[in-house]
């Protein structure tokens, strides 16, 4: 997945937010939005969960995501087998109650600072499950959930959040509360999700299967762990979940009168001054670890400038009228060091894998960023990047006979290759030299294959 970051963290976030379908349908079985009033729990909810389009649905959306499997170690490609032949044991197990989701498979993804992320991989047959969960109580919750809430929901990015950050900035408020919440997903209250759940489902059926699979416990490796709290990150149900538990913070901010921005568990709150972010931070923290039970990392957490501080990756920069999104200091660095990774002289791949694997690497980095301004930035990384390219092709051709003959290929006259091919320049000068600038041009390095960063991100551009 990764090593950008928080660039990286957001990336993925938003990564997975493309991944996850959010659909809607008529429902039934659940309170009303607006009264509060329960409707008849007569497990109409649980019929549309269990109906065969929308397991059907829930099927291709697992297929198509692929992904490892669980600890059953069934692969995705033989889930479609499997359901056709235990489908209707299937289906009635989960109406019956006696379904069991299997115990997550403990997986640990590094992050740049060194520490890792646990995902838990359900297997693919309880990830068909949660998915058509999901599908249902989806549209019941988007209802209900704020307008300042972007993360992992349908039609809503990293981007758009951002966008409203600035639109706050241009409207005063120059500070902001950068709230950290510490493992939050690994600290979820298993009874308050219940109860905020059970705010606008009235069917116990679908309370008891969430609470199954936030019961279901992790293994790692060999060894059961039972999961008392949390919702694992890399369930199909665990961003509405975390979602619908964040829901809670999002009404007490909104009932405050707060400016906000949250994205997952990434909470943002502008405020005009840097004395009312300090008051507000010291509220809201009180509200989280009391009524939540969600820690609040003192050390992350802070009060300061959009300008300096990183929100999903960007910062903001001031122009003539208003303010204006850019990459944050640190994903430019990250994206550097991981082309300067792939790109390493002693990797001893062919070029046209090189190639690949930076122009796979940028085109997601770009998009994710294409509403920033980073021209310079990418100009410069357009050079830089060249040079590690001619710096790599003069490595590749090793001894003096096949520098000679691939210069002579590309212009020179046999002199000028004698001359040049004895010289005792290093491999990053050579790569800045007047002889290879000459001859792996940038018009030959983009016929090779080598993408043109800054002419990418004007295409995107334009087409936003």
């Amino acid at each position: 997945m990764e090593t950008i970051r928080q660039s990286q963290k957001t990336e993925n976030k938003a990564d997975y937010l493309r991944r996850v379908t959010l659909e809607g349908s008529e429902q039934t079985g659940a309170r009303s939005v607006v009264s509060g009033e329960k409707r008849t729990q007569n497990g109409l909810l649980r019929e549309k969960v269990l109906d065969r389009n929308n397991l059907n649905r829930a099927f291709v959306h697992v297929k198509r995501n692929k992904g490892a499997g669980g600890i059953d170690g069934m692969s995705v490609e033989e889930l479609g087998p499997y359901l056709k032949e235990n489908n209707v044991k299937l289906i009635e197990a989960l109406r019956t109650e006696s379904y069991e989701p299997q115990p997550v498979k403990r997986v640990e993804i590094p992050k740049p600072d060194g520490s890792k992320r646990q995902l838990g991989i359900p297997t693919v047959v309880d990830r068909v499950v949660q998915q058509a969960l999901q599908q249902q109580l989806s549209p019941i919750f988007e209802k209900v959930f704020s307008d300042n809430s972007y993360g992992f929901r349908p039609h809503r990015s990293a981007q758009s959040a951002v966008k409203k950050v600035v639109a706050y900035y241009n409207q005063g408020y120059h500070y902001v509360v950068d709230l950290d919440l510490k493992s939050y997903f690994d600290n979820v209250n298993h009874d308050l999700l219940i109860k905020f759940v059970e705010n606008y489902i009235s069917e116990p059926w679908v309370l008891h299967l969430i609470r199954k699979f936030l019961t279901s416990g992790v293994m790692n490796g060999r060894f059961f762990e039972k999961s008392a709290k949390g919702t694992p990150q890399g369930g199909n149900i665990s961003p509405l979940l975390a979602n619908i538990y964040l829901n809670e913070l999002d009404k007490e901010l909104t009932r405050r009168g707060h400016k906000f921005v949250r994205y997952a568990d990434d909470c943002n709150i502008y405020v005009k001054s840097k004395r009312a972010g300090e008051r507000v931070l010291k509220s809201i923290t009180q509200f989280l670890e009391k009524e939540l039970k969600v820690e609040v990392n003192a050390e992350k957490t802070q009060v300061g400038s959009p300008l300096r501080l990183k929100f999903l990756g960007f910062s903001l920069g001031v122009g003539r009228n208003s303010a204006y999104p850019r990459p944050h200091q640190k994903p430019k660095q990250r994206i550097k060091q991981e082309l300067a990774r792939i790109t390493k002289r002693s990797r001893g791949v062919s070029l046209d894998r090189i190639l690949h694997e930076i122009k796979q690497k940028m085109q997601g980095w770009i998009q994710y960023y294409s509403i920033g301004k980073m021209k310079i930035f990418l100009q410069q990384l357009d050079k830089w990047l060249r040079s590690r390219i001619r710096q790599y092709i003069w490595k590749q051709w090793k001894n003096i006979g096949t520098r000679y003959k691939a210069l002579i290929k590309l212009g020179l006259t046999p002199k000028q290759a004698k001359i040049y091919v004895n010289t005792r320049k290093g491999y990053w000068r050579n790569a800045h030299s007047k002889t290879l600038l000459m001859t792996i041009t940038n018009k030959r390095l983009a016929q090779r294959g080598l993408i043109n960063l800054s002419k990418l991100y004007q295409s995107i551009q334009a087409k936003a």
